[in-house]
C-alpha cells in the first residue's frame, strides 16, 4: 500500500508527553465559530513577537496563538515581517517569489487590505503574506525618510476601516530596519524564550534595544508577556531556566509552557498550525490555552482601566 504523500513522523512522537490530568482542559478547534467564545480587548492589541535568539519558537508561536484567538471567535491579522515566509506557510498561504504583501505595504506604500489574505485556518483570521522580495527592504529602508514608521503607517489605516482584536507581527531572528518597524508599530511585546541554556542571553540583548526604542521612537511599547516554548519535563535544565525566565518576568510570564513536540514541528509542513493538524496534541492544548490566558489577560485589563459608572452597575 503506497504511503500518503507528506513527510514521515518519527516513531517516538507516539509517545508525546501528555498534559498533567490536572491541567486539561476542552479542546475546542472548530473551524465554523459563529459567536466569541474568548473575551474580547477593549481597543485592538499589537504584538511584535521577537526575540534576538534563533530558533525560539517566534513564528509557531506567532501563528498558533493567531489561531488559537480566531478559532475562539476573535478576529485576528498576522503580519509576516521575515523573508522566510515561514509565518504565511504555516497559515497556508501563498507566498512565492512576486506575490504581493509586506513588501508592497513597506516600500510601496500599498494599504494593507490590498494585500491580505484569509487564511482557512480560522474564521477572521487574515494573514499579509512576506516573500523573498522582503529580503531587499533592509537595504531599501535606509534612504527613506522616516523609515522606521512605514508599518505603523500602514497598519493605522487598515485599523481604521477594520476592526481587529489582535494583530501579531513575526519578526525575522535580528534587530534590522524590519523588527525596528515592528516594534514601533507595535504596542506590545510578546517573547518566545526557549527552556535552554543561553537563553536569557538573547533576552538581555533585545531588552537593551526595546529601552532604546521606547526612549526615542514608540514610548508607549512595553513587554507584556513572556512564553515559554520548547519545554521538556523529562530534564533538571529546562525546570531552572523556567524559574529563572518567572524570577526576572514575574507578572509577564503566562502559567501555561509549551512543550517540545514533533506535531508541532511537523504541521507546517502541510499549511497547517498544529491546533488543525492534530488538535488533541499536547502541544495544541498548550497553544490554546495560551491563547485564552493572553486574552483573559487583556480583558482584565480593560476592566480595570475602565472609568467607574454611576449608580454602582453596568
Amino acid at each position: 500500500m503506497p504511503r500518503p504523500p507528506g513527510p514521515r513522523r518519527a516513531r517516538f512522537d507516539q509517545d508525546e508527553t501528555p498534559l498533567a490530568p490536572a491541567q486539561e482542559v476542552e479542546v475546542v478547534v472548530s473551524r465554523e465559530t459563529t459567536k466569541p467564545r474568548l473575551p474580547a480587548p477593549a481597543r485592538t492589541r499589537v504584538f511584535v513577537v521577537a526575540n534576538q535568539k534563533g530558533g525560539v519558537g517566534k513564528t509557531t508561536t506567532s501563528v498558533n496563538l493567531a489561531a488559537g484567538l480566531a478559532l475562539g471567535g476573535l478576529t485576528v491579522l498576522v503580519i509576516d515581517l521575515d523573508p522566510q515566509g515561514n509565518a504565511s506557510t504555516a497559515l497556508g498561504i501563498e507566498h512565492s517569489p512576486g506575490t504581493p504583501g509586506t513588501y508592497e505595504v513597506l516600500i510601496g506604500g500599498d494599504d494593507i487590505a490590498a494585500h491580505a489574505v484569509a487564511s482557512s485556518e480560522a474564521p477572521n483570521l487574515t494573514v499579509l503574506p512576506a516573500s523573498i522580495d522582503l529580503a531587499g527592504a533592509e537595504i531599501e529602508l535606509v534612504s527613506m525618510v522616516a523609515r522606521e514608521n512605514r508599518l505603523l503607517r500602514a497598519l493605522r489605516t487598515y485599523l481604521r476601516d477594520h476592526e481587529v482584536d489582535y494583530v501579531f507581527v513575526d519578526c525575522p531572528p535580528s534587530l534590522g530596519l524590519l523588527t525596528l518597524n515592528a516594534l514601533v508599530a507595535a504596542t506590545e511585546i510578546l517573547i518566545p524564550i526557549q527552556c535552554e541554556y543561553y537563553a536569557l542571553e538573547g533576552v538581555s540583548q533585545l531588552m537593551r534595544t526595546i529601552n532604546l526604542v521606547t526612549g526615542e521612537l514608540n514610548p508607549e511599547l512595553r513587554v507584556t508577556t513572556v512564553l515559554l516554548t520548547m519545554f521538556d519535563a523529562r530534564t533538571r535544565l529546562a525546570a531552572q531556566v523556567a524559574d529563572e525566565v518567572r524570577t526576572h518576568f514575574a507578572a509577564e510570564t503566562l502559567p501555561t509552557v509549551i512543550p517540545r513536540s514533533v506535531r508541532i514541528s511537523e504541521a507546517p509542513s502541510y499549511g497547517q498550525t498544529v491546533l488543525t493538524y492534530h488538535p488533541d496534541s499536547a502541544g495544541a492544548v498548550s497553544y490554546l490555552r495560551a491563547a485564552e490566558e493572553i486574552s483573559q489577560r487583556g480583558a482584565a485589563a480593560a476592566t480595570l482601566t475602565e472609568p467607574a459608572t454611576t449608580g454602582g452597575a453596568r
